[in-house]
């Protein structure tokens, strides 16, 4: 069958957008018609020009997916659209519609990261749960999920209200030309909001250069920035321009400034000043028109007070400060950038991405991440290598297990109670975890469930599942 990629009317503003591909064109007419003028729809009836047609709309809220639609230029299955839509669309989750009952073909649908399987033939009920537990769900707040592709590596990600207000900020400042200071912890994304900043800016098709202050001594970091002339040092045969000069019309980032030597700092403030330097061993004068990004995870008053840093460069700098919040202080976010950095490097290994299990989930949204970003991202790249999902709960959590399965004195009170519960749930983390919580909180059943971020049915339901009877307050 040829392509067929259908419209159906204008696109409707702030409706979610549905994404169907199925080759029966009776399908087609019935889920439109079904959820009626609600959302918004891309309607496919095979399966060649899906990736191009969705890089070209709006990011799917929802993916319906036929599991026998094809023809596939990779000769595979509707698993290779699967496979395909959970490495590019990451945050859309992806329905497959089947006529089968296979468990085989559910479970291998389940681990290339299908959301949840809908039955042919179904009726209006069914397609509206599917619906509203992924869309427009009134008592979970939707997340307004927004990737901005800086180059072929890097995104900018955020999903939650404070990160929006940090998307906002650098759309701002990239309007302007003035130096900018970005401050936040170690991994939080300095570095990717800089490239935001410049690629929001006129100077977007120029150079954008990173120098990172930390990593080099006094007499490197002078030659690396400005440049040096031959004979300037030992070994300096010819010259050489500096990263200023190659950055002219363009953005430096200056990583880590806070870490820069005082004495370079002066040269650094006439730079921001005039636009003029000196390469090393010349008295020559350069100008240069270089937009100026600066970024430390420094205690700046600190350093101010100490006279580490200098006080008129910092004033110089701060023409406008964005503050990045570490990852603890945003964890709504924790589960949408690990599905993120699952399929992108799932994309870079050659790997299917991996599903992450409630369990891991929870473990991941409960950590503190002191390496934030960087660190997430680290773990999920164990996570697709190692494909062990107790190593990454141990790595994270060590204490879970230790803490839990250490033998002591038993009392007759509900700490000797949890630990003979443990003991028989050695081998089970989410049972475990639960536990844990259930004595953190007291076996009050309503917080534990509020820290575990499900329903108190749920919780009700893991109790009597895993025979954690302990009696407790609501």
């Amino acid at each position: 069958m040829a392509t067929s990629t259908l419209r159906i009317s204008s696109p409707k503003r702030d409706l979610p957008h549905i994404a169907v591909i199925d080759d029966d064109p009776a399908v087609l007419d019935y889920v439109c018609h079904t959820l009626g003028k609600e959302y918004n729809f891309h309607l496919f009836s095979s399966s060649t020009e899906v990736s191009e047609k969705l890089e070209s709309t709006p990011p799917p809220d929802l993916v319906l997916l036929d599991s026998n639609v094809g023809p596939y230029p990779s000769g595979d299955s509707a698993f290779g659209l699967l496979s395909m839509l959970r490495k590019s669309k990451p945050f859309a989750p992806v329905v497959m519609l089947s006529c089968s009952g296979d468990p085989h073909e559910h479970v291998r649908a389940s681990q290339l990261g299908a959301a949840g399987i809908l039955l042919k033939p179904f009726q209006k009920g069914d397609i509206d749960l599917v619906v509203r537990k992924f869309i427009g769900q009134p008592d979970v707040p939707h997340l307004d999920v927004k990737e901005i592709p800086l180059d072929d590596e890097t995104s900018f990600v955020c999903a939650s209200r404070r990160m929006r207000e940090v998307e906002s900020h650098c759309r701002l400042v990239g309007s302007t030309d003035i130096p900018v200071l970005v401050l936040g912890e170690s991994g939080t994304g300095k570095e990717i909001a800089a490239r935001f900043i410049h690629k929001m800016s006129a100077r977007s098709q120029r150079n954008f250069l990173k120098v990172n202050c930390a990593a080099m001594p006094l007499d490197l970091l002078e030659s690396e920035l400005f440049g040096y002339e031959p004979g300037a040092f030992t070994g300096a045969l010819k010259s050489k321009p500096g990263k200023f000069e190659l950055c002219d019309n363009g953005t430096i980032f200056l990583d880590e400034i806070g870490e820069m030597p005082t004495a370079l700092q002066a040269k650094l403030l006439q730079v921001l000043q005039d636009g003029t330097f000196s390469r090393l061993g010349s008295r020559a004068s350069i100008k240069v028109d270089v937009r100026v990004i600066a970024a430390t995870n420094i205690n700046i008053k600190a350093a101010l007070a100490q006279k580490t840093f200098r006080e008129d460069l910092y004033y110089r700098l701060n023409g406008f400060s964005i503050h990045i919040p570490p990852l603890r202080e945003r964890r709504e976010e924790v589960p949408i950038l690990a599905r993120y950095f699952i399929a992108r490097n799932a994309a870079k290994f050659e790997r299917d991405p991996l599903l992450v299990s409630p369990t891991l989930m929870q473990a991941l949204a409960g950590y503190a991440w002191p390496g934030n970003l960087r660190e997430l991202d680290n773990v999920t790249k164990r996570y697709l290598i190692l494909e062990d999902e107790r190593a990454i709960l141990e790595e994270l959590h060590p204490e879970l297990l230790s803490s839990m399965l250490t033998h002591e004195p038993e009392e007759q009170d509900s700490s000797t109670n949890l630990k003979r519960v443990v003991r028989g749930l050695k081998g089970d983390a989410e049972a475990i975890m639960i536990a844990k919580t259930l004595e953190r909180t007291g076996w009050n059943r309503k917080a534990a469930a509020a820290q575990l971020q499900i329903s108190y049915r749920a919780l009700l339901y893991k109790i009597k599942q895993y025979s954690l009877d302990q009696m407790g307050t609501d």
